[in-house]
């Protein structure tokens, strides 16, 4: 008797769990896309958002788990899981749960743009079209954010950010950086084993052979109607021959590279080279607010123009929780989440809406915002910014780099 009242114990205990999971979890019966977002929202209520981004950078993170988690929390009741991978391993795990038919997937929200934008995009990995369906996309400008490294969005991201390229150094140390690439050549050969950069694909080394490629190659102008590879072979050749050239003048004399770019931020707090790079213009104030690095420490973009690009928030196909995903990417789109994320201490990032459209006061605390010495005045930062160019020529080069320069090294 005893022990069948313990099995409808159990039993009973299973089916409430069983209705409480049910309670927490979002209703799959319809397509979130045909809902008002207020629909949206209360079905979007008491779920978790496991959101997937790069998890490279202890600030993001921080901001991340602590201030954007908070807000969730208490607008929306909304448990925001950070899910830290690198791009290309979340969307391959996205292509590997297609391939195995997995309809409810394992992540809800991806960091993502440029060339892994363009691959989930063709691997239909994604949900879409849906931030036409996000209230605060209407305070971004509609040409701002129509494309993403030359390829259309068709509102399958939700723009969340926007990042320069620029070189970091200590003023304490160099008090003329080289701000052409002909005089960082000469500054590099005269100072060897003082400057490397993160071995593609790393992001921001990445970028920073495409600076190299621009040069070299005579502009991006001629990329910008597409990927034309008769077009890149010929003009590649000579960063190729660049690239292997300085490497004798490199850190470790080129023999290994930073394998990413938290490397190479170790290898310039400790003094062991004289530059760090980053695609975020104010993170290098953060970096001096947080104590990491010295008060003498300033940023420079090169005379011929440094990187601009935006980045984005998608949902994928398979998103467990879609009118959550929703939700959080519309939230990062608010004034209040843009403001926060342009704080140096907090990231830096620089907002993506467009101040004209934004009420009185809100447009005055980003003028006002005070960004710190060793940020680079908006005006300087937009007079040297030049285009990303199509993904594809990104994929090329990662490619190329690890041919010609890694395995002939």
């Amino acid at each position: 008797m005893k022990r069948a009242r313990r099995l409808i114990q159990c039993i009973m205990g299973a089916a409430c769990l069983a209705v409480i999971v049910s309670a927490c979890a979002p209703a799959e019966d319809v397509d979130v896309r045909e809902l008002d977002f207020e629909e949206i929202v209360e079905q979007a209520e008491g779920t978790e958002v496991r959101f997937a981004l790069w998890g490279g950078d202890a600030r993001i993170n921080e901001w991340i788990d602590t201030w954007v988690a908070a807000q969730l929390r208490e607008r929306y009741r909304i448990r925001l899981t950070r899910v830290s991978m690198d791009t290309p391993q979340i969307v391959n795990r996205l292509l590997s749960e297609k391939q195995a038919g997995r309809s409810r997937g394992s992540i809800d929200l991806i960091w993502i743009n440029g060339e892994n934008f363009k691959r989930a995009r063709e691997q239909e990995l994604l949900l879409g079209p849906f931030s036409n369906h996000l209230p605060n996309l209407e305070l971004t400008d509609p040409e701002e954010v129509s494309h993403d490294w030359g390829f259309p969005v068709d509102g399958y991201q939700a723009p969340w950010g926007q990042a320069q390229f620029v070189f970091e150094y200590d003023s304490a140390e160099l008090s003329d950086p080289p701000a052409t690439i002909e005089e960082r050549d000469r500054w590099i050969r005269a100072n060897p084993g003082r400057f490397t950069y993160p071995q593609p694909p790393d992001f921001t080394g990445a970028a920073f052979i495409r600076h190299l490629f621009y040069h070299f190659s005579g502009g991006y102008e001629q990329y910008l109607d597409g990927f034309n590879r008769e077009l890149y072979e010929e003009n590649a050749a000579q960063l190729w021959e660049y690239l292997r050239e300085i490497e004798p003048y490199l850190w470790r004399e080129g023999e290994t590279y930073p394998s990413e770019k938290a490397e190479l931020d170790v290898l310039f707090e400790e003094g062991e080279v004289a530059f760090n790079m980053s695609y975020t213009q104010s993170g290098a104030q953060g970096l001096i607010d947080s104590g990491r690095y010295p008060e003498t420490v300033r940023t420079f973009v090169l005379a011929e123009g440094t990187l601009t690009g935006i980045h984005f928030t998608a949902i994928p196909y398979n998103a467990p929780n879609k009118a959550g995903a929703m939700v959080v990417s519309n939230f990062l789109l608010s004034p209040e989440a843009q403001y926060s994320k342009n704080i140096p201490e907090n990231w830096g990032d620089f907002t993506v809406l467009d101040l004209d459209r934004l009420e009185p006061e809100q447009r005055r605390r980003f003028e006002e915002l005070d960004l710190g010495p060793a940020t680079l005045p908006v005006e300087v930062l937009n007079e040297h910014s030049v285009p990303e160019i199509p993904a594809e020529y990104v994929d090329a080069m990662d490619e190329g780099w690890q041919r010609e320069v890694l395995q002939r090294g």
